[in-house]
């Protein structure tokens, strides 16, 4: 089994990666593989709802000029999904939503019925708002939709500075086993629900 996590943020190694492999490494305690895909710093072009893509048989986007068509390729061999996305003036950033559009209304036929969720960093606000933005195009395509001990919310500004929110991390964790959990019971039909941790709560004001 494995996991496809978007890593929607133009940094490449800031904090929505730092979530993102805080989640694919205990996928990977779990058993379940874990491929992290930057979308990079090129222009993600948005769906001009032009319908080609349901001409083609072969679930892809008319436009082939960025990382779509590489996306929704992936997830042909992939079980499940996390797209992750730095907030920007209180929603995911612009290239993450762009994709997630195209991605699932070109290629739905590879995500339909695969569990999903979505994780969004942020500074200080917006994040709930990002957060629920990112997860309605799941639940309009048939993914169930996967939980975690809170919203999948981690904090940072500086690059790098989410790694401090512990809080954050131990809910990327809860997410990565409760996804792992749900991929094995479509796999095998039981599994036993994970041990959760003591609780790691993190107050902003001290």
């Amino acid at each position: 089994m494995k996991v496809l996590l978007i890593n929607g943020s133009p940094r490449k190694e800031g904090n929505t990666n730092v979530a993102l492999t805080e989640a694919a490494r205990q996928l990977e305690k779990n058993g379940i593989e874990a491929e992290i895909f930057w979308i990079g710093k090129k222009p993600v072009r948005g769906c001009i709802a032009c319908n080609k893509c349901k001409e083609n048989a072969d679930n892809r986007c008319v436009f082939n000029d960025d990382i779509t068509n590489e996306v929704i390729a992936k997830m042909a061999e992939c079980d499940a999904v996390i797209i992750g996305a730095p907030v920007y003036w209180g929603q995911p950033a612009a290239q993450a939503q762009a994709l997630q559009q195209r991605m699932l209304y070109a290629g739905g036929a590879n995500f339909r019925g695969k569990p999903a969720a979505a994780v969004t960093i942020c500074r200080r606000g917006g994040a709930s708002a990002a957060f629920q933005t990112l997860q309605m195009p799941f639940q309009m395509c048939n993914m169930p939709i996967v939980t975690s001990q809170y919203w999948n919310i981690a904090y940072g500004r500086a690059e790098g500075e989410t790694a401090q929110d512990t809080e954050g991390l131990q809910t990327m964790r809860t997410l990565a086993n409760n996804m792992a959990v749900m991929l094995k019971m479509y796999a095998t039909g039981k599994a036993e629900l994970p041990e959760l941790e003591e609780w790691n709560p993190m107050h902003f004001i001290r």
